[in-house]
């Protein structure tokens, strides 16, 4: 009896030790293609009954986890942001005005010098892009500086000028007017001095059939007034009638001096709208 006990345990300390040795061939196994089919054909024996795990490749290695990332910090937008300042503003003006202790104004002119600091950078960084972005400057178009305005200024009334003179070529000037209207009295010799000097025609309509001291050569209203979409409103009243399009265009109102007369006619005729803005 004893005698197979130590016959048992000398035949497990032999098959213990080869373990490592077993291993050691199916790694090098692996690295061919025989080598391969020995350790698949082995698979069951090692892996299913004695279970042997990684040791003999019947389990992957687990990747160790990764580390848990940062969660991603909430991108708030610039408007939201803005809003939110003015909020807090408000709030800590309000504080200050129904608590006015040291500390409630302290904080709130404090928190208001900030963002007067935060607009006058702002204010800088605007002009500095201006300087280096000339499609960016509206004064390089409308300028504001003495020189650059009286320069502007000469070319826009020569501009001016060569259009009013031109005006008969397809405008038809009407001044409807009346006898009892005390702003006519005023409004005619303006209106005739403007027509004189650039050689416009300028048919005046009496809406109340009395007579005019300074267009003489008047017609009495009989429907024009109404036709150019006129009724109603007041007199004096001056309108340009575009022959080409046969659409009439309203200058204005009342009493208007001569330089209005003459810019308005020029930017109904030849300025597209938005361009002088």
């Amino acid at each position: 009896m004893k005698q197979a006990i130590g016959i048992l345990l000398a035949a497990t300390m032999v098959a213990t030790s080869f373990v490592p040795a077993i291993a050691t061939a199916q790694e090098r196994a692996m690295g061919s293609d025989d080598g391969l089919v020995r350790v698949q054909q082995g698979g069951d024996f090692y892996c299913r009954e004695r279970k042997l795990g990684t040791w003999f490749y019947c389990e992957k290695p687990k990747d160790a986890p990764d580390s848990a990332k940062p969660d991603a910090v909430p991108v708030v937008p610039a408007a939201a942001q803005l809003t939110a300042i003015g909020e807090h503003l408000e709030e800590l003006k309000a504080r200050a005005i129904l608590q006015p202790t040291t500390e409630n104004v302290s904080e709130y002119i404090s928190f208001q010098r900030a963002q007067l600091d935060r607009a006058s950078n702002f204010a800088d960084v605007w002009r500095r892009a201006i300087w280096q972005n000339p499609e960016l400057d509206y004064t390089l178009q409308r300028p504001i500086n003495s020189v650059g305005k009286r320069t502007w200024e000469a070319s826009r009334t020569a501009s001016r000028d060569a259009a009013l003179a031109a005006v008969n070529q397809r405008y038809g000037v009407f001044y409807f007017f009346s006898s009892s209207c005390a702003a006519c009295e005023v409004f005619s010799p303006i209106m005739k001095g403007v027509a004189d000097r650039y050689g416009m025609t300028v048919m005046a309509v009496s809406v109340d059939g009395g007579p005019s001291a300074v267009f003489p050569r008047y017609l009495v209203d009989t429907g024009q007034f109404q036709a150019m979409g006129m009724g109603g409103k007041q007199v004096p009243a001056l309108v340009l009638y575009d022959t080409v399009t046969k659409q009439p265009m309203p200058i204005g109102y009342g009493v208007m001096a001569a330089d209005e007369v003459m810019d308005r006619i020029f930017t109904l005729t030849n300025v597209e709208p938005g361009k002088d803005f």
